[in-house]
C-alpha cells in the first residue's frame, strides 16, 4: 500500500504551489517523513527539498435526536507539505 493516500487540491494549497513550490498530500498517519519523501519522488518523479507533517486529531461531535444523543467523531488524518526543487512542478490535473 503507498504511503501517499491522495493530494490536497483547496484554494490555499493552489496558491502555494504557483508561488512556492509547496505541495499537500493526505498520507499514511505512521509514515515519517523519509518515507513521504520517497513516496512523492517516485510516484511524481520530482527531487523533494523538504517534508513537513501535521497530525490532526479526531473532531469530536454529539447529537440530539428522539433516541437520545449521539455521539461520534471523524477519523484522524496526517497531512504532509512538500517542498520541490526549483523548476520541478506536479501537475495533478494531468491524468483526468
Amino acid at each position: 500500500m503507498s504511503v501517499l493516500i491522495k493530494p490536497i487540491i483547496t484554494e490555499k494549497m493552489t496558491a502555494d504551489s504557483e508561488l512556492h513550490n509547496r505541495y499537500g498530500f493526505i498520507v499514511e498517519p505512521k509514515a515519517n517523513k523519509i518515507q513521504i519523501k520517497e513516496a512523492v519522488e517516485t510516484a511524481y518523479g520530482v527531487s523533494v527539498k523538504k517534508v513537513r507533517t501535521m497530525n490532526y486529531g479526531p473532531t469530536r461531535k454529539s447529537r440530539y435526536t428522539k433516541t437520545g444523543i449521539q455521539h461520534g467523531k471523524t477519523n484522524s488524518i496526517k497531512k504532509a507539505i512538500v517542498d520541490v526543487a526549483e523548476g520541478d512542478i506536479i501537475d495533478f490535473y494531468s491524468n483526468l
